[in-house]
């Protein structure tokens, strides 16, 4: 059972979205302390008296602008040990983009797998939950932590986006095999929503070394606006060619919705690419390496302070997550 009295906090590299999951949740923000020194080294202390309170903490762990993700990481543990120690009934870690999740398993001999030790770095800080967004292998992530992990997807937002399509034939795409289940979830909820049929799509992709390869597409897409989904985008290489395939395969337009814009160095050339007619991202990652020009003119970017609100009223109040698309 939740403890009565509700804290939230927004660490300051995520103190824009925090602020806007505050209003949202009609919850003022509680006050902290981030102190830097000399060397490098920083503490993190909460102002506000957080003893007996169901808190919850927001950070978003991508790298940039200014700090990387590992230091992120290190000053959200220690404020959660802090949090804990200060007499906090319940932490929990609200982790927009979560760092090392594509990390989730051996491709080579003696590989590390990040995501199981960052999982155990948030249970020895005394994290009791952690809450993420897209997750880019939702078992691995799961399976990972031994306290309660929740999921969260960005289908809700993207599902009241293509609903503003009107009334044009939709298909949903996923770039990859791997990305298939949340293609489809995000095809169910929308298809409900819309109330008539969706179509579905994927595109063959394989990695190795570093080169993708693959030709193979499936699916109806003719005459359709073709809706790519994907946790992430990094350089574009993968929406492109499935955005290239769509249209192949004889789509009207692409759209593609990624949760997570992290646009790393190459990235704005390959989106700004004809192939794709709109892109969308969420603000779990503000759009800070995308310089203004033809990537950043078709770019729509989706507040998901709502969405995140939601869950920690619900979660406050132990109510399911359900219709919020968390299994």
């Amino acid at each position: 059972m939740a403890a009565d009295r509700l804290c939230l906090f927004a660490m300051r590299a995520t103190a824009e979205l925090g602020a806007g999951i505050a209003v949202a949740l009609g919850q003022p923000l509680a006050r902290l302390e981030e102190r830097d020194f000399e060397d490098g080294e920083h503490k993190s202390r909460p102002l506000d008296t957080v003893a007996g309170s169901d808190v919850y903490v927001i950070q978003s762990l991508h790298g940039g602008p200014s700090d990387s993700a590992n230091d992120k990481l290190c000053r959200l543990l220690f404020f959660i040990g802090a949090l804990k120690d200060a007499g906090a009934a319940r932490v929990t870690a609200v982790v927009p983009y979560l760092c090392y999740a594509r990390k989730d398993r051996r491709t080579k001999p003696n590989d590390p797998v990040i995501t199981r030790y960052v999982a155990r770095m948030f249970e020895a800080a005394g994290a009791d939950m952690v809450v993420t967004l897209d997750v880019h292998n939702v078992a691995a992530y799961e399976n990972a932590f031994r306290c309660r992990a929740v999921a969260l997807t960005a289908a809700p937002l993207f599902v009241h986006y293509a609903r503003s399509l009107g009334g044009e034939r939709l298909c949903a795409v996923s770039p990859d095999t791997g990305g298939d289940k949340r293609a489809e979830l995000f095809r169910e909820a929308l298809e409900g929503a819309v109330g008539r049929p969706v179509g579905k799509a994927f595109a063959e992709k394989h990695r190795s070394a570093g080169v993708v390869s693959g030709e193979l597409f499936v699916g109806d897409v003719a005459g359709a606006t073709a809706l790519v989904i994907d946790d992430l985008i990094s350089t574009g290489g993968t929406l492109l060619r499935a955005a290239q395939a769509a249209r192949q395969a004889g789509a009207r337009r692409v759209i593609t919705l990624v949760t997570h814009g992290l646009f790393m160095p190459g990235a704005a050339e390959l989106v700004s690419d004809p192939m794709i007619d709109r892109l969308v991202v969420t603000d779990s990652v503000p759009p800070f390496r995308l310089a203004p020009g033809p990537a950043r003119e078709k770019l729509d970017v989706l507040p998901s302070a709502p969405l995140f609100a939601e869950a920690i009223r619900r979660l406050h109040q132990g109510k399911p997550l359900t219709d919020l698309l968390v299994f």
